[in-house]
């Protein structure tokens, strides 16, 4: 009996120090999972960790074997493919050297534009242009600003609005009016200088979007103005 009692105690003590089996799918070595055709993964037994634990033609993916893909990166097609759907199709772009579809296909320093890559241009320096009370006339500084603009206009497609503005004082109606006629007379001065009218777009208005608030002269004269707007 004392020995059935020690023998007992001996057997506990190992199953103690050695630790009890997991429960499938739980796992801590891979002969664990060896009766299913599988291997432990991270504590639970999968079908497969790496490429080699799949037959000939199959791969792992997501602890999957699934049948092997023509290309997971287009680095595995041939020249002019691309890999799409994890098959390599042919690039459409590839007979067509410098054509895209955005920008993030074309060089350093070039920008998408109609489907092909180009030299990248700056953006224009916006200005805007003052005026004096209730007048729409354009002053020698802003005919000098317009001309800046004008040139830098006719060497990037960008299209404006041009948008005229007025003080507080007069009516709604008048000033309405004096903000369009403000805004007609930018858009004619640079049509002169060659800029297409047909990218010039004259918004009006009128004393309801100041730049500045208050009723004083500084307040009025920051509001009696032309400002572009890129669209």
């Amino acid at each position: 009996m004392l020995r059935r009692i020690i023998f007992g105690m001996g057997m506990g003590m190992l199953v103690i120090m050695l630790g009890c089996p997991s429960s499938y799918p739980n796992c801590k070595a891979d002969d664990e999972c060896a009766e299913k055709g599988e291997v432990c993964v991270q504590g639970t037994c999968q079908e497969c960790a790496t490429d080699t634990n799949c037959k000939l033609g199959f791969v792992c993916s997501a602890n999957k074997c699934i049948p092997k893909p023509d290309c997971r990166s287009h680095m595995e097609c041939g020249v002019g493919e691309l890999c799409v759907d994890n098959k390599c199709v042919t690039d459409p772009y590839a007979q067509n050297p410098g054509a895209c579809t955005h920008s993030g296909e074309c060089p350093s320093g070039q920008e998408c534009q109609d489907g092909f890559c180009a030299t990248a241009q700056a953006a224009c320096t916006l200005p805007t242009v003052y005026f004096g009370f209730d007048e729409s006339q354009l002053s020698f500084a802003a005919q000098s600003e317009l001309s800046s603009l004008a040139n830098c206009l006719k060497q990037t497609p960008m299209s404006l609005n041009v948008e005229g503005h007025a003080d507080e004082r007069g009516t709604e109606e008048y000033n309405l009016q004096l903000s369009n006629r403000r805004a007609a007379s930018v858009k004619r001065y640079l049509s002169t200088l060659g800029v297409k009218a047909d990218r010039l777009n004259t918004i009006g208005y009128g004393k309801n979007r100041p730049a500045a608030r208050g009723s004083n002269e500084e307040a009025w004269a920051a509001n009696r103005r032309v400002e572009f707007v890129s669209r």
